[in-house]
């Protein structure tokens, strides 16, 4: 493989768009595939290659990412792509989709393409940081074998942090998404009771700024609140599903917060806020107690 391997992005939601747009905009040959194809029309004229089948993207790549929206899409869209694949790719599972559904990938691999190195390799941040090239990508897979897919991440993240076997990377995405989801959720609930004392998000945040616990994530949400607009970053439908996720793959663990997060934010979704942005859980909250 040359240093600058062809790479193909399979689904090109918000984070498949931004790493479709940081590797051309950087120089790779790059194929995209969405089931929506316009998703990527606005890309072709940088040099995105956008194909009309899965297959078509990955058959050319040396590096092949999976962003999908959730597990089962990424099996199906895997399965149909695995024998097009060339010898000796390197294929990157970049959604959060579990532990078990990781681990039924790894071995899928394992047997019926032991040429192809399968990582492991959820990423750390949202929409704008991936616009900008600023997530941080958690990989874990045979990092020996993987050297092409280095200027990949290069290309779309920050840094990388490669935590071992194939397997583990989706557990510390669990971790991570579960610290974040606890935070937000204490975000909302302190910044109603700041609300309820006559405090104002500005105010909070003053207190904050300067602090160990002044979060520049923690900034931004507060800004959303204040503005009452809750573009999404990161879709509260996903935020459950991930929590979820997180639920299902920690059994022996005593989550009782994450529990009670998962209940009422899926009352969010019931709702109709699960398509913004998951500090809507403010919202929601905000509402239930004018109601």
């Amino acid at each position: 493989m040359t240093q600058r391997p062809s790479v193909a992005v399979l689904g090109l939601g918000a984070m498949g768009h931004a790493f479709a747009a940081n590797l051309v905009k950087k120089g790779f040959l790059t194929f995209g595939w969405n089931r929506t194809k316009a998703r990527g029309e606005d890309l072709l004229s940088s040099g995105l290659k956008l194909t009309d089948s899965p297959q078509e993207a990955v058959h050319q790549a040396d590096v092949v990412i999976a962003m999908l929206a959730d597990a089962k899409t990424t099996e199906t869209v895997l399965a149909e792509v695995q024998a097009t694949l060339k010898q000796g790719a390197i294929v990157v599972q970049m959604g959060t989709i579990g532990v078990e559904a990781t681990e039924k990938l790894i071995a899928t691999f394992r047997q019926q393409r032991p040429d192809v190195v399968f990582l492991d390799a959820p990423v750390s941040g949202t929409k704008t940081p991936a616009e900008n090239a600023q997530i941080v990508v958690l990989a874990s897979g045979d990092r020996q074998r993987s050297a092409a897919v280095e200027p990949v991440f290069a290309a779309i993240a920050k840094g990388t942090k490669w935590l071992g076997e194939a397997g583990a990377a989706s557990k510390m995405k669990l971790v991570v998404n579960a610290w974040l989801i606890s935070m937000v959720q204490g975000l909302s609930e302190s910044t109603q009771m700041a609300k309820e004392f006559g405090f104002t998000p500005e105010d909070l945040w003053s207190v904050l700024d300067g602090g160990p616990l002044a979060v520049p994530y923690v900034k931004g949400k507060l800004e959303m609140i204040k503005e009452g607009t809750y573009e999404p970053q990161m879709h509260l439908t996903w935020a459950v599903k991930d929590v979820n996720l997180a639920l299902a793959a920690a059994r022996r663990s005593e989550l009782p917060g994450l529990k009670l997060i998962s209940g009422v934010w899926q009352q969010a979704v019931d709702a109709g806020y699960g398509e913004q942005d998951l500090s809507v859980v403010y919202r929601y909250l905000s509402d239930k107690s004018c109601g």
